[in-house]
């Protein structure tokens, strides 16, 4: 539907939000996993690849090949083949590639002299195709810089190849083998090549690469010895406690320089949480720390917030949804938020948080010390009674651009609240986030009206309430005018009749820069 992009609503990893799988399509635990769709979604047919240089130029280093979502015929990829020796960037994430294909893969990274990315995400290459990729990389004028297998169905038998790579190639800054099946003995065979004075690297993620705490001791050992490495991804792998430890350990290090830390799912206690204390209190290049899916509680929070205070701390963001936070909990984030100006994100998404919690929030962020820019506070139990607190953060608060209230119980009478602060001229919020909020036709009008006269409002998801043509036909009739500024509406899970749709297909004629998901 020409302006009407469509892909699926839970497909998506927003920031801040669980990194959900797709039903039906694999488990952690499967032998090869079809992964999420991109938050841009699939492109049109026939615009999912772009071939810099396929209009019959010849490529440059500079050019990339870039193809998403596509099962490449045989015609294709004979077609494609020989050029790609003269891309600088190649991308064939979910193409179809299987073992078979990676000697000639292989055979055209030997002759590529410019080739600084390859990523060949979401294909079903085993180790032996693996091996072959790896093996065309190991030429003395490869110069690559980042490399992605994320999802390739590999095993710890690859991570014997990967250590060469690491010793050999100082260039490579950036390695992605998130979902596949390495085992400890893989992460320990690619400690090993981290280890080495040559190696360079500066981003590793090993999400869902079922690795236990038997891995940390190695992997603590790694940030101990290389400074290069700034962010570490370690989501969903069982840690547990005594894993955290160990890598906490490694943090403590002065020569240890991480900036990203990610412990999404693993186990991380109420216990730990003092040990990551200690860590925020004397490690100052820290930035962003995620914890999200692990059940630290008010206690473990608590005992975070105490080195989140620290002076010597600069965290800039904190992802803790899933975290079994109540509102006693936020009293102490309530502190942060007033204490650290350094803090700009923070996602406490399916925390049980309820009214009174928002309110804390809510007082802490209209504190002149806070330089919140994103809130992420969606399923928290919130109700029309918290949205006097957020109109009057919305009033009040300038620096606050993202709010994320989806799946709480605010209502049309909570829209019709917080309309006054939404309504300021200067309210900073460029992206509200109101889906699954028991929303009807009736507060259309509302927000029809904060369309027209809310020119910093850029981003409004209104997916899954229950609206209809009533309701979209106000929107609509604010959405045309040319004072409204609006740049994106998303709209999953709400039904219109085919009129409605024509008129929603009448606007993008209109506003060619307007965007409506659904």
């Amino acid at each position: 539907m020409p302006g009407l992009l469509r892909w699926p609503r839970w497909g998506v990893s927003w920031p801040g939000r669980p990194p959900s799988r797709d039903p039906g399509l694999g488990t952690p635990d499967s032998s090869f996993r079809k992964l999420r769709t991109p938050r841009g979604g699939p492109a049109p047919t026939g615009l999912r690849g772009r071939a810099s240089g396929s209009d019959g130029t010849t490529p440059s280093p500079t050019m990339s090949l870039d193809i998403q979502c596509e099962d490449l015929s045989t015609a294709r990829w004979t077609e494609l083949l020989p050029s790609m020796q003269q891309y600088g960037v190649i991308r064939l994430d979910d193409c179809g590639l299987t073992d078979a294909m990676c000697a000639k893969i292989s055979s055209v990274l030997q002759d590529n002299l410019s080739l600084t990315e390859l990523s060949l995400a979401n294909n079903e290459l085993r180790d032996s195709g693996v091996q072959m990729v790896l093996s065309g990389l190991q030429t003395p004028t490869c110069k690559i810089q980042k490399l992605s297998l994320q999802n390739c169905n590999i095993t710890g038998a690859s991570c014997e190849l990967i250590p060469a790579l690491l010793r050999t190639k100082s260039t490579l800054t950036d390695l992605q083998l998130s979902d596949n099946h390495l085992g400890d003995e893989g992460v320990k065979l690619l400690c090993e090549g981290l280890m080495d004075p040559k190696c360079n690297l500066q981003r590793l993620e090993l999400e869902y690469c079922e690795f236990t705490s038997a891995s940390c001791e190695a992997l603590s050992s790694v940030l101990k010895s290389k400074n290069s490495l700034k962010e570490l991804t370690l989501n969903n792998n069982e840690l547990g406690e005594a894993g955290v430890l160990l890598l906490c350990q490694g943090l403590m290090e002065p020569n240890c320089n991480l900036q990203v830390l990610k412990l999404e799912g693993c186990g991380v206690t109420a216990a730990n949480c003092r040990n990551l204390s200690s860590v925020l209190q004397t490690k100052e290049s820290l930035e962003e720390l995620c914890l999200g899916e692990n059940k630290i509680g008010d206690a473990g929070l608590a005992q975070l917030c105490q080195g989140i205070l620290s002076p010597a701390c600069r965290l800039k963001t904190l992802w803790l949804w899933e975290c079994d936070i109540t509102a006693e909990g936020c009293r102490a984030l309530a502190q942060v938020l007033k204490g650290k100006a350094c803090l700009k994100k923070l996602s406490l998404i399916c925390n049980q948080l309820g009214d009174e919690g928002a309110e804390l929030l809510c007082q802490a962020l209209l504190d002149p010390a806070c330089q919140l820019e994103e809130l992420w506070l969606r399923t928290c139990g919130f109700t029309v009674a918290s949205c006097p607190n957020f109109c009057t953060l919305l009033e009040k608060n300038r620096t606050l651009k993202e709010l994320q209230l989806s799946t709480n119980a605010l209502e049309d009478t909570g829209v019709e609240l917080m309309s006054k602060g939404l309504l300021q001229a200067e309210c900073p919020v460029q992206s509200l986030w109101l889906g699954d909020c028991e929303l009807s036709d009736e507060c259309c009008g509302t927000l029809a009206n904060i369309l027209l006269n809310n020119h910093t409002l850029k981003e409004l998801d209104l997916s899954n309430n229950r609206m209809g043509d009533a309701g979209i036909r106000k929107l609509v009739a604010s959405l045309k005018q040319p004072a409204c500024t609006l740049e994106q509406l998303v709209l999953f899970d709400i039904y219109w009749t085919e009129e409605v749709d024509n008129e929603l297909r009448a606007l993008k004629e209109i506003k060619p820069n307007l965007r409506i998901t659904s």
